[in-house]
């Protein structure tokens, strides 16, 4: 995971898909794939069950955050979503202070 010593910000994705895939798996993994690249990326989780879909980004700055939102083929990926693949969704931006980790 991150196990950064200094603060650092989740952006925090929750959605109800569309019925289909419709591209959205290879969409997905592109975006994956290129967000990794970009500066101030940390990491990224992700789960889906039947009804709901959460994925938190991980980023050093609210900069970062930024510049991710605005990228080309990240806002096509945006308009895509809006039109065809998300009943709904919601978008957090959070200031993480501290992590705990167990390992077992």
């Amino acid at each position: 995971m991150i196990n950064q010593k200094k603060s650092y910000y989740a952006v925090i994705f929750s959605s109800q898909r569309t019925d289909g895939d419709n591209g959205y798996g290879k969409m997905a993994k592109t975006m994956e794939e290129l967000a990794s690249k970009q500066k101030g990326f940390l990491g990224i989780e992700s789960a889906r069950d039947s009804e709901l879909g959460i994925t938190v980004s991980y980023w050093e700055t609210l900069e970062d955050i930024t510049s991710w939102k605005e990228h080309a083929a990240h806002k096509t990926a945006q308009d895509k979503g809006k039109r065809e693949w998300y009943k709904n969704y919601k978008v957090r931006i959070c200031k993480v202070e501290r992590e705990y980790t167990i390992d077992s």
